[in-house]
């Protein structure tokens, strides 16, 4: 793997005109804050495109120590020293100094400057004056919000920015919200970003998190994350010394700490006691701040080689915050929000850096070896700058990787994909600098301070000549032999897209030799135009649309990589054509055009198959398909019959198809083979050949070939599903194989209830029914091959739902199911056996057309085991019950929910032919007492009524009898025989009672 390449990350650079020798500079926005060596004064530049010219210039109170600048807020913080007392300072509205203003107004924090006037606070500067009880050590703005953490030996100071009204205008002020003790380190370094701070000294780095909470919210750990270094463990004692110094002497032995790193909760076994105190007015006293801690490393010099601290002492702590992309809101007074994507922890030893993920889980993302010893480093979500003595290196990056893959944890299928976190890191350019000193980075562009020994003076002076001759900017004042010479030079950085063209066109040296070398190149170019792409600043559409460009070409280029691939990692081809939007034939055309012939690598014949396999859009030309015949032909010949059922090949020579098939089942036959020959037989209009193939095997293999490629019956598009040729052939020869099919699909989940129903609707649209008889066969298919229970409740639903609307149409259209009722409760133990009455009021007078069933299915349905009659009851509002087999479905759902003696009622109003057998069949058991208590009185009742005349309410009354002298005793029989009724008729009843307790 080639780790070292030389592209050119840097473009044009320019000298900052200072006049004297800079010592502290910073930089934000558009502009450049420089300080010379024991000055008093600030000088700013403004960088525009080319040029960097001085803006203006203010002095301070005191020498400036640090400076740091705030893009929210456009102030300017300093650490100043007068009479060897350290001050800390804000330096506010400083722009109207480039005005000739010198107008200057000096204030205590928190103190509402209510002198000023409305015109004077326009026009002059304010220098906010920050006390403290400690000196000031370290500063950092915060990114996000503007607030301001100051480092002291033993506490860190929190300031919050805000703006107060005065006299309508709004002016910048801070509040010294929360003041945190810190105890078992002196911070040398800090940092901070939103609720996030990070605290350095020599050999230690501490990252935790501010909570309103009183619970932690603490991070996951990270599987990622390797061992580097013993963590100790519960119990031990792990001290850590409150001085820079790590090592302490016990009477002969001198004790030197452990390499260690802990994350999360085990941070606190560190001994780095961090104590909030809020003390902001504008903070509720009552809120309770807590201290998450999120990482710990502690780095140890190893004596036993000759290392001393100086060579692992650590620098360039920082936290780069990444944003939402669109979430950008520019800095101005009272809006200042922007929407925290991830944040990332980065810090450096001489030797090696550290980049650290901390939002989601805290993870360990790259560690970084330099080729030589690093004085500071500064990292961007594109790339890392670091400088030595002598060279300002470039690495590439991760952040945009596992930003990707915290959004979305399945990032990795067929359909996206990018590059790991894992890969190597690599080095994109070394370029020469002399003397470097310093870095910092804004915008696109990159300051750097160089000093030059005075042995390298000359050396220097050529390589500004070299460096700056496209500027037009030179020293004014030569350089004499023993003065050094020094620079600060703004370098821009080359556009994301520019130096994506160049890593492509090294990567191609890579091409021929070693594959892996031109994958890696192209990873580090894809994740670079993502980088670019979430840059919440990307505003300008013509830009946003060359990325978006470029990064589609990106994927183009590694899919060509991974096509050629036979490794494991060759089907990252498929996701990477995808993201490219190139389409099918754009793909092979690239591929076959790099290849030699009759080679085609796993990883273009994983993607060629899956694309054929998914249901594009793409219609392929018949040459195009041809060739993908061919390729099949070459490396996959078994795929040949599932290629030709792809959508794509709608357009493929039917005869040229039939050959290869015919090739093919000359070495191997089988039923899908049969089947394809048979759908290109249809489309050549040959029937003989279909039959003779539709012939070959037993609908069984048939079943299963249709199972084995369903795109033979159907084709997705879009949302519908369309019938093939020869679905529609098979409506009409073979309609039970084809609904066989149907169900085997449903079963395998490869088509759902909703899917089948358009399908079925499609196949019959010619039809006149709202609902085909073909999708209603399928119900009933998918009813007896006993669905799981949710499908089972929803396909009974929609039987149901289509017998009632049918039994509810006296005139409809009768059309033959593929299933008699009879056939369904053979085959169909949802489908139970109707009851005896309910038989003979369906016969006992005129009923709906029973030639289609649907009445006698509809009562086997209600009359089986698995529907519930509860979710039936809706339905009865439907059906009328102007004759008998109406009425027989409402008294099978009264009498399944127990209601005998209403439905007693009603078979002797309506069909009192069915009392007697609905009573011998329903009233069992607990409810015989109704034969004597509702019927016997009912039947008498009736038969007075009708003066013995009916021969129906008789003869049920002569079944009641014989019933109740069998189960009653003589006693109970005589109590429930009526009062007036005839003695001569309930003789015989009496005389069995009479011989059966003779017997008894």
């Amino acid at each position: 793997m080639v780790q070292l390449y030389n592209c050119h990350p840097f473009g044009s650079q320019r000298i900052v005109p200072t006049k004297q020798a800079p010592e502290v500079f910073c930089c934000g926005r558009d502009s450049v804050f420089v300080t010379s060596a024991g000055g008093c004064k600030v000088e700013v530049f403004t960088v525009c495109q080319e040029l960097c010219q001085p803006l203006c210039s203010f002095n301070t109170l005191g020498k400036v120590l640090q400076m740091h600048y705030s893009d929210i807020g456009d102030y300017l913080v300093t650490i100043e020293e007068k009479n060897n007392i350290s001050s800390l300072r804000t330096y506010v509205n400083w722009r109207c100094q480039s005005t000739g203003s010198s107008r200057v107004s000096v204030r205590m924090v928190g103190l509402q400057p209510d002198t000023l006037s409305t015109a004077s606070s326009k026009d002059q500067m304010e220098i906010i004056e920050m006390p403290l009880s400690e000196n000031p050590l370290r500063l950092s703005c915060c990114p996000m919000r503007g607030d301001l953490l100051v480092g002291c030996k033993s506490k860190l100071v929190v300031f919050s920015m805000k703006y107060i009204s005065i006299h309508g205008i709004p002016v910048l002020d801070f509040d010294r919200s929360m003041v945190l003790h810190i105890s078992g380190i002196v911070p040398v370094e800090v940092y901070f970003c939103a609720n996030f701070i990070s605290i350095m000294s020599e050999l230690e780095v501490l990252v935790f998190r501010m909570t309103s909470e009183c619970q932690e919210v603490l991070p996951n750990i990270s599987t990622a994350v390797p061992d580097l270094g013993k963590r100790p463990e519960k119990g031990t004692k792990n001290t850590l010394p409150s001085t820079s110094s790590h090592l302490s002497e016990c009477e002969d032995f001198v004790v030197f700490d452990r390499p260690v790193e802990l994350i999360g909760e085990e941070c606190k076994s560190c001994n780095i006691v961090i104590t909030p105190e809020s003390t902001g007015l504008s903070v509720d006293l009552r809120t309770k701040f807590c201290v998450s801690y999120l990482l710990y490393r502690r780095f140890a010099p190893d004596f036993t080689d000759g290392l001393s601290v100086e060579t692992i002492r650590l620098h360039s702590l920082q936290l780069m915050p990444v944003y939402k992309t669109g979430s950008h809101v520019p800095a101005k007074a009272g809006n200042t929000k922007k929407d925290l994507l991830s944040i990332f922890c980065f810090f450096s030893m001489p030797h090696a850096g550290y980049l650290y993920s901390l939002l989601n889980t805290v993870q360990l993302v790259s560690v970084y070896q330099y080729p030589e010893r690093s004085q500071q480093a500064v990292l961007t979500p594109q790339l890392l700058h670091v400088i030595t003595r002598n060279n300002l290196q470039c690495f590439t990056v991760r952040c945009s990787a596992v930003i990707v893959r915290e959004e979305d944890p399945y990032i990795d299928t067929t359909m996206k994909t990018c590059p790991p976190v894992s890969m190597d890191v690599c080095t994109l350019r070394m370029q020469l600098f002399i003397g470097l000193k310093a870095i910092q980075h804004f915008n696109n562009y990159i300051v750097i301070l160089t000093k030059a020994d005075i042995e390298e003076v000359p050396d220097k002076r050529k390589n500004s000549k070299r460096l700056s001759k496209k500027l037009g900017y030179t020293k004014t004042k030569a350089l004499s032999d023993t003065e050094p010479g020094w620079n600060l030079y703004i370098v821009s950085t080359t556009p994301p897209v520019q130096l994506y063209r160049e890593m492509v066109e090294y990567s191609k040296k890579y091409d021929t030799v070693k594959t892996q070398g031109s994958i890696h190149l192209l990873s580090e170019a894809h994740l670079l135009l993502r980088s670019a792409l979430m840059n919440p600043d990307l505003v300008n559409p013509a830009e946003k649309e060359e990325l978006e460009a470029a990064f589609r070409e990106s994927c183009g280029h590694l899919g060509d990589c991974f096509s050629r691939l036979e490794t494991k990692k060759s089907h990252l081809a498929l996701p990477y054509y995808k993201m490219s939007c190139l389409s099918v034939s754009e793909v092979i055309d690239r591929v076959l055009s790099k290849d030699f012939p009759q080679e085609y690598g796993k990883g273009f014949m994983f993607y060629l198959k899956h694309s054929l396999c998914e249901d594009l859009e793409e219609q392929l030309s018949e040459e195009m398909a041809l060739m993908v015949l061919q390729i099949f032909k070459t490396a996959e010949p078994q795929q040949i019959p599932n290629v030709l059922s792809s959508p794509c090949m709608v357009n493929v020579c039917p005869a040229n198809a039939m050959a290869f098939l015919e090739k093919l089942e000359s070495n191997a036959c089988s039923a899908v083979i049969s089947l394809t020959k048979a759908a290109m037989a249809l489309r050549m209009q040959d029937l003989q050949k279909y039959e003779a193939e539709m012939n070959r095997h037993p609908e069984v293999l048939l079943l299963y070939g249709f199972l084995e490629e369903p795109r033979l019956l159907m084709i997705r598009k879009n949302k519908e599903i369309i019938p093939t040729e020869m679905a529609l052939k098979l409506r009409d020869t073979l309609p039970g194989l084809l609904i066989a099919a149907l169900v085997a699909f449903h079963e395998n989940s490869k088509i759902n209830l909703k899917e089948a129903e358009l399908f079925f609707k499609v196949l019959c649209q010619n039809y006149d029914d709202d609902v085909p008889q073909m999708l209603v066969d399928f119900w009933e298919a998918r009813l007896s091959s006993y669905p799981p229970d949710s499908v089972l409740q929803d396909v009974m639903g929609k039987l149901t739902s289509y017998y009632v609307c049918r039994i509810c149409k006296p005139k409809h259209v009768c059309t033959k199911s593929l299933k008699s009722a009879e056939d369904l409760r053979n085959s169909c133990s949802h489908f139970g056996v109707i009851s005896p009455w309910v038989l003979k009021m369906v016969y006992s007078g005129p009923s709906p057309c029973d030639h289609c069933g649907d009445l006698i299915k509809l009562q086997s349905l209600l009359c089986g085991p698995s529907l519930d009659v509860a979710s039936f009851l809706p339905f009865l509002d439907f059906i009328p019950q102007d004759n008998n087999a109406h009425l027989s479905i409402h008294l099978i759902c009264a009498t399944r929910l127990l209601n005998y003696e209403s439905s007693i009622e009603r078979l002797l109003d309506r069909c009192p032919e069915a009392v007697t057998s609905y009573a011998k069949h329903e009233i069992k058991e607990g409810s015989q007492a109704l034969w004597w208590n509702k019927l016997l009185p009912e039947l008498c009742t009736r038969i007075r009524d009708s003066r013995n005349t009916n021969e129906i309410f008789i003869s049920s009354l002569k079944d009641t009898l014989e019933m109740i002298s069998m189960e009653l005793d003589l006693q109970d029989f005589l109590n429930v025989l009526p009062d007036d009724g005839i003695a001569a008729f309930f003789l015989p009843y009496l005389v069995n009672q009479s011989d059966k307790k003779l017997v008894i």
